[in-house]
């Protein structure tokens, strides 16, 4: 049964400006958080006492947190659509923006399983992918606040006025 084609909004509702906002702060808290819990994985996986403070279990539910976020973000994004890209961008442009939007969602999700996999697991193939993918998840970041910031002052398409206040 084919639900027809996504309806066609203006702009984001609040709830999904809100979200961006939400996992935006707790992806960058989670890096300030990463190295009490890197620590503490390692000594595990040598066998020792891992020694636990807070920051630990922080980086963890902040995990969890992510992904119970990006879940909502994909549930809103496929039940309630997004915005076109703006008309006078290149295609190659939107391309880019799509791709990167794309692997935004997956990296940033699969970070979430992947430490999940390595903390909870105890499996070290999984941290170290967690700890790899980091380092992926800093450059698309980079590429999204870089295309937002060539959107809003060179192509001048008020791009990120998306990401402020709902139109819809």
């Amino acid at each position: 049964m084919s639900e027809g084609p996504m309806p066609q909004v203006k702009g984001y509702s609040a709830t999904q400006i809100a979200l961006h906002w939400i996992v935006a702060v707790l992806i960058a808290l989670q890096f300030g958080l990463n190295d009490a819990i890197g620590t503490a994985f390692r000594a595990v996986m040598r066998g020792e006492e891992a020694v636990t403070g807070p920051l630990v279990p922080q980086h963890v539910f902040g995990g969890i947190l992510i992904l119970a976020l990006m879940a909502w973000r994909l549930k809103l994004r496929m039940s309630r659509g997004a915005p076109l890209p703006p008309a006078e961008e290149a295609p190659p442009l939107q391309l880019v923006a799509k791709v990167t939007h794309g692997l935004l969602y997956l990296v940033t999700i699969a970070l979430v399983i992947s430490g999940g996999l390595a903390w909870f697991g105890k499996i070290g193939a999984a941290g170290e992918l967690h700890e790899g993918m980091t380092g992926a998840l800093l450059i698309l970041i980079g590429l999204h606040v870089v295309g937002a910031l060539y959107h809003q002052f060179v192509l001048k398409t008020n791009i990120m006025e998306r990401m402020k206040r709902p139109l819809d």
